[in-house]
């Protein structure tokens, strides 16, 4: 075999290598989102079914995390790839990691779901968690969409939503904390709810993380850290 088809040979096993890891992280978005799903239907609904399904789950994401991780040290090693790829295999490997916290917070809320069942809880209190659940999930799908297309355009926009969802979590709390101070028998109830929000909102972090580490795999340039408007500037420059 001469130079030309061994190169040749190497350059598209390294491109479905590259390839394969990109849908193993999507697989595990889809995944991880399925969660989120299941996890607040379980919490709203009392679905013990539910809740026991994103338990099960977990380890499947677990497992997806260490997989890849693998996979991304292992084609670092052997290709020594540069420039996009490179921060491709650095990008994912961080992604991942959110992603698998995404994970983690959304299996808590369904263990913290079958801790409750029987509980005394007040269906008409949910609308807040609700309109948090809905924001949390269009920042994750759009934090995934933009790893899939490799595009930051709407990168803007996502991470624009963590302030409206920081501002919705801190209204919860404050109207959990007004409810288990006029009855002291709301409190465990209400820490729930709290505890339910604060992952949500934690999600919402996550989901803005990923997004910056598109930013670093398309744009080679870190934006951790930065202001909102250093941010827009990086995200514009050059385009």
């Amino acid at each position: 075999m001469d130079n030309n088809k061994i190169k040749q040979h190497i350059s598209r096993q390294f491109n479905e290598e590259m390839e394969d890891i990109r849908n193993k992280v999507l697989a595990m978005g889809g995944l991880v989102e399925q969660q989120v799903d299941l996890a607040t239907k379980a919490f709203m609904s009392f679905d013990m079914e539910s809740a026991e399904k994103v338990v099960q789950q977990d380890q499947l994401v677990n497992d997806l995390e260490k997989n890849i991780d693998h996979d991304c040290t292992e084609i670092m090693a052997k290709r020594q790839p540069a420039a996009f790829d490179l921060r491709m295999l650095i990008a994912t490997i961080k992604i991942i990691t959110d992603l698998e916290r995404i994970g983690d917070e959304a299996a808590r809320i369904a263990k913290m779901t079958m801790r409750l069942e029987g509980a005394d809880f007040y269906q008409d209190k949910y609308y807040e968690i609700e309109h948090l659940l809905e924001m949390v999930k269009e920042m994750l799908n759009g934090a995934l969409d933009a790893y899939a297309r490799t595009d930051i355009d709407e990168v803007i926009a996502i991470t624009g939503q963590d302030a409206k969802v920081d501002r919705e979590y801190t209204s919860i709390t404050r109207q959990l904390i007004t409810q288990m101070m006029e009855n002291p028998r709301n409190i465990t109830r209400a820490l729930d709810m709290l505890w339910t929000a604060r992952a949500l909102e934690r999600i919402g972090d996550h989901s803005c993380n990923v997004c910056e580490h598109v930013i670093y795999m398309v744009k080679g340039k870190d934006v951790r850290h930065l202001s909102r408007e250093e941010l827009e500037q990086t995200v514009n420059a050059s385009r």
